[in-house]
C-alpha cells in the first residue's frame, strides 16, 4: 500500500502532455554518466525520444539498490537496474509495483577483477587473498553464486568492505588482490589509475558458470498500466539509441561528454565498446533481437539465485519480467 500511495501521488502530480506537448519521463540510471550511458543520451540528442512524444531527463545513480526503490516508490516511472537485485527486492517487498520490461545486458558484467602481479588470474586464485567488495555492489551480490559454481569456500576468502570510490584505488595500490565490479567499469578505472593492462585479470562470472541476466529497463507497473504507449515508445527509443551506439560508438560519445565534461572521451568510448561486445551484442540477441529473455534461462537463473538466497515467497518469473511493452521478436540489432 505504501508503494501504491506514493506512486499514485507522483504520477498524478507529474502527468501532463495533452495538446501536443511532450510527455515528461524522468529516467533513473543505476550508475554514473559513463560510456554505457551514452546510448540513452544519444536517444535524446538524436531525437528518438522526441519522435515518440517524450521529454526524458536522466538522473545518475549509486547502484541498483538505489535505482530500484526509486521506481518502486514512484519517484521515477522508469529506471535501469540489475534484474537479480530486482528479484530479491520483490521477494522482500511483495506487491511492490516494479518490473523489468526490457533486458539490456543479456550477458551480465558481474566480474572479479584482479591483478596478476598479486596472484589473481582465475577463480582458483581467490582463496587465501583479500577481496574488496562494496556492500551495495551488484557483482558482489552475485559472488556467492560464482563461488558455489566454482567450488570456492567463502570462508577461505578475506572480504574487505570498500566504498565505490575507493574500490579500484585500493586494488591499484595493492591493498586488496581483487575486487568485485562491472567488468567494463573496474577494468578501465584501473587503467586510468595507471595499472598496466597486462597486469589486470577480468574474471567474468558469466564465463564461469553464472547463468544470470544483467541490467534491464525497469518500470513502475502502475505507471505502465496507465501509460502503455509511453513505456513502449520509451523502450523503442532506447533500442534506437543502442543501435546508434552499436553502429558507431564514437558518434554517441559527444552526447555523454556534454553531460559529463570531466570524463575522458577515449576511455569512455572503450568502456562503451566493452559493454557492447561482452554484454549487449551476444549470440542470443543477435539471433533473437534485443530486449527479451529466454524462459528456460530465466528459470535456471532463479534456481541459481536460490542456491545462495532463501526466497520468502515462491519465485515467479512473471513477477520479475514482462515483454508486454516489447515488439514481437524484440528489437533487431545492426
Amino acid at each position: 500500500m505504501f508503494y501504491r500511495a506514493i506512486a499514485a501521488f507522483t504520477f498524478a502530480a507529474s502527468s501532463v502532455m495533452a495538446d501536443g506537448h511532450a510527455t515528461a519521463v524522468p529516467f533513473a540510471l543505476d550508475w554514473k554518466f559513463e560510456g554505457p550511458a551514452a546510448p540513452y543520451f544519444a536517444a535524446i540528442d538524436n531525437g528518438h525520444f522526441e519522435a515518440k512524444g517524450l521529454s526524458v531527463e536522466i538522473t545518475a545513480g549509486s547502484g541498483s539498490l538505489d535505482a530500484i526503490p526509486k521506481v518502486a516508490t514512484g519517484a521515477f516511472p522508469i529506471g535501469f537496474a540489475d534484474i537479480n537485485s530486482l528479484i530479491k527486492f520483490l521477494d522482500q517487498n511483495p506487491g511492490a509495483p516494479v518490473i523489468a520490461a526490457m533486458m539490456v545486458y543479456d550477458k551480465p558484467p558481474f566480474a572479479v577483477i584482479g591483478r596478476k602481479s598479486l596472484g589473481v588470474e582465475g577463480p582458483s586464485d581467490l582463496p587465501g587473498k583479500i577481496l574488496g567488495a562494496p556492500p551495495p555492489d551488484g557483482a558482489w551480490a552475485q559472488f556467492p553464486i560464482f563461488a558455489a559454481e566454482n567450488g570456492i569456500n567463502m570462508d577461505d576468502i578475506t572480504v574487505e568492505p570498500v566504498g565505490f570510490p575507493t574500490r579500484e584505488p585500493m586494488l591499484a595500490e595493492g591493498n586488496v588482490a581483487s575486487i568485485t565490479g562491472f567488468s567494463f567499469s573496474s577494468y578501465l578505472n584501473l587503467v586510468r589509475l595507471g595499472v598496466p593492462e597486462e597486469d589486470i585479470s577480468t574474471i567474468l562470472m558469466a564465463d564461469y558458470g553464472v547463468d544470470l541476466y544483467g541490467n534491464a529497463i525497469i518500470v513502475n507497473t502502475e505507471y505502465a498500466a496507465e501509460n502503455p504507449d509511453v513505456v513502449s515508445g520509451f523502450l523503442e527509443a532506447v533500442a534506437m539509441g543502442w543501435t546508434d551506439a552499436i553502429s558507431d560508438p564514437a558518434s554517441v560519445i559527444p552526447s555523454l561528454m556534454e553531460r559529463n565534461p570531466a570524463a575522458d572521451a577515449e576511455l569512455e568510448q572503450r568502456r562503451l565498446q566493452l559493454a557492447i561486445d561482452a554484454n549487449v551484442v551476444t549470440d542470443y540477441t543477435t539471433a533473437n533481437g534485443m530486449g527479451g529473455i529466454d524462459a528456460e534461462r530465466m528459470a535456471n537463473a532463479i534456481t541459481q539465485i536460490a542456491t545462495t538466497y532463501e526466497f520468502q515467497t515462491e519465485p515467479d518469473a512473471s513477477l520479475y519480467f514482462t515483454d508486454a511493452y516489447l515488439p514481437e521478436g524484440g528489437f533487431a540489432l545492426p
